[in-house]
């Protein structure tokens, strides 16, 4: 690589890394980055956006400028956005600031721009180069990509299992299969996530609090979803001082006499089938861009057959549960031969004290 190409790369990767600080909060807007330099090479502001309603990167970094930008250079991991929304479009600020040149890594998705933001700057006489660091870029935001592409949410399902393959005994007591660490990580990641959800199930059995512990704020919203409706009248989810929940059932087979044990606190959303499918889209139209799902088997075994899971974390703990009625991860996917088996890609390991947390994502 060229000493140029070096530079050019330096400068992405420095956005990249600003994009990647609002990593938690941007939500439904996308993570990003920007880097501007003067017409003589060097650096002379940087910005990231931070959350939904604040300054894009792009504004950010012009408004930190510390001398003129005319003649200069702006790195984006993302194709400015050319649309109104809460804020003014980003290509008429760089356009207008006297920049001649725009290294973009990705085009951005989303319809309201795809290609139009490029297709100004061109028009206006700067020169743009794509595709500078685009694996990372994709990367960093494969969760805004995906939701623009499917209308569905990212999905990561999340699960911890002893290390004969059972996650709770056959009468469901499962507290605790993990360590404390592994437990607190959990609480940490969780902050990644626009929203949990679990099953009925899941809460008639564990009655989870479902929160980053105080790690994230607002926390994620908690999302039950349940076929029946006879959920407890008394819950902690049912707590909405701690986090917002929502309860999403199913109107082909609930009873909606079971509404009345629902907090007015607690948002409630009816559904017309228990595909899981519906789930996601519903909550990426409430802004929602990546999804954890802390469910059981038959929900989590749902998700994945409606391809509502890219990702998986799994922790393993070195303990036996035995028994061929403990429960298992999922419940049965009817497999008949060895090809039509899930086959999981760039599986990550790491030690949790004595646990094994692995993260392995689905082929695209």
């Amino acid at each position: 690589m060229s000493e140029k190409n070096g530079s050019h790369t330096k400068w992405m990767k420095r956005a990249i890394f600003l994009a990647s600080l609002g990593k938690n909060t941007t939500s439904p807007n996308p993570r990003v980055g920007a880097v501007i330099l003067d017409k003589s090479g060097k650096l002379i502001s940087e910005g990231f956006h931070y959350k939904a309603g604040m300054p894009h990167a792009e504004a950010m970094a012009f408004n930190n400028l510390k001398k003129d930008a005319r003649g200069g250079s702006i790195y984006v991991n993302l194709e400015p956005c050319c649309h109104h929304g809460k804020t003014p479009p980003c290509v008429d600020k760089v356009i207008s600031s006297g920049i001649k040149k725009v290294y973009i890594s990705i085009e951005d998705p989303d319809k309201r721009v795809a290609g139009q933001g490029i297709k100004l700057l061109r028009e206006a006489g700067l020169q743009v180069n794509l595709g500078l660091c685009k694996e990372e870029s994709l990367d960093l935001n494969k969760a805004f990509i995906h939701k623009n592409i499917t209308k569905k949410a990212f999905g990561v399902l999340k699960w911890a299992m002893s290390i004969d393959g059972r996650i709770a005994l056959k009468n469901g007591k499962s507290k605790w299969i993990t360590n404390e660490e592994s437990r607190s990580l959990v609480h940490s990641l969780r902050a990644e996530f626009d929203a949990i959800i679990i099953g009925g199930n899941t809460l008639r059995k564990d009655n989870p609090l479902l929160t980053t512990r105080g790690s994230k704020n607002p926390e994620p919203l908690r999302v039950v979803f349940t076929k029946s409706l006879d959920l407890p009248s008394k819950s902690n989810l049912w707590d909405c001082n701690k986090a917002k929940t929502l309860v999403i059932y199913d109107s082909s087979t609930a009873n909606e006499n079971y509404l009345t044990r629902i907090p007015k606190c607690v948002e409630v959303e009816k559904v017309s089938s228990d595909n899981p499918e519906l789930i996601s889209k519903i909550l990426a139209t409430r802004g929602c861009n990546r999804l954890l799902w802390e469910c059981g088997p038959r929900l989590a075994t749902a998700a994945v057959q409606s391809n509502c899971i890219q990702e998986i974390i799994t922790f393993i703990a070195p303990k036996i549960l035995g028994g061929e009625n403990s429960m298992n991860p999922f419940s049965d996917f009817e497999f008949k031969e060895m090809h039509e088996i899930i086959k999981l890609n760039d599986s990550q390991f790491s030690l949790i004290g004595n646990d094994i947390c692995v993260k392995s994502s689905f082929k695209n």
